[in-house]
């Protein structure tokens, strides 16, 4: 108890711990894990803000790691790591939507001709009917996650959410399960590179997509992959951040082989 401590006892109690050059490198590698996924999204960011054009850049990215952080968040309640990790995880959520709300106003508003909105649950469709409520059997799989507004993004991350989270309190005790959440979790993050690959290789272009955010996710992973192996990580994170440097590497060679080629959709219009 506090009252059964002297005065000068109390205080020692309280004081900071010893600043070593230990210390500091472990809070400096610490700050970096925590802050360091959200650095290379911000030359993305500016990049659409000031060209108001969102074509360069894959959604699905965000959709990538929405996914992953929040089966990470869960992981942690079945198996505790470190601190910074769920910081991090917790960090990316926000950022990844921000990133989606920008995209998505972005492209509303350089539509010359409207496009049909579509929506996650197709709330709209039924109100214009004179229906007063929605279903998740409204769901539209051909344009999942190209939905026309904000509110379709945040309602399908509500709902992976609250599902993921119900299943995971359910079985907690269940090692198997908590294992694989981890697993999904650190692999879902290792595809990151994956759908803006993809989108490089449908456009055989990479203009629009930001140098700098590849070249910040090539050093981050790299440092996050030393990290993992230096703290003594689950075996699942450094695998993955082997795998994600992979495919970072990868998105480079598409800008040297692409480097001559115009997007394909200026292609396209020439033709016409």
């Amino acid at each position: 108890m506090v009252f059964s401590l002297s005065y000068e006892e109390y205080f020692d109690s309280l004081k900071m711990p010893e600043i070593t050059l230990m210390n500091l490198v472990s809070w400096v590698a610490a700050t970096a894990m925590i802050f360091g996924g959200v650095v290379p999204f911000i030359p993305q960011y500016m990049d659409i803000q000031r060209t108001k054009n969102a074509e360069g850049f894959s959604l699905f990215v965000c959709l990538t790691l929405l996914i992953a952080n929040i089966l990470r968040i869960m992981f942690w309640f079945g198996k505790h790591f470190e601190l910074p990790l769920l910081a991090q995880s917790i960090i990316m959520t926000g950022t990844m939507m921000l990133m989606v709300r920008l995209c998505v106003n972005i492209k509303h508003k350089s539509e010359i001709i409207s496009s049909k909105p579509r929506y996650f649950m197709d709330s709209k469709h039924w109100e214009g009917h004179g229906g007063s409520s929605h279903t998740l059997l409204d769901f539209d799989l051909d344009y999942f996650w190209k939905w026309t507004d904000f509110l379709s993004y945040v309602e399908f991350m509500a709902t992976f959410t609250v599902a993921v989270g119900m299943l995971t309190y359910l079985l907690l005790d269940f090692t198997v399960y908590i294992e694989t959440i981890g697993f999904l979790a650190v692999f879902a993050e290792a595809m990151l590179g994956a759908p803006q690959f993809y989108r490089n290789y449908q456009n055989k272009s990479t203009v629009g997509m930001s140098k700098k955010m590849v070249g910040f996710w090539t050093m981050g992973d790299i440092f996050k992959t030393i990290y993992f192996i230096l703290r003594s990580s689950p075996a699942q994170f450094w695998i993955c951040g082997m795998l994600q440097v992979s495919i970072d590497i990868s998105i480079f060679v598409q800008v040297y082989m692409y480097r001559h080629h115009p997007p394909a959709k200026v292609i396209k219009s020439a033709r016409s």
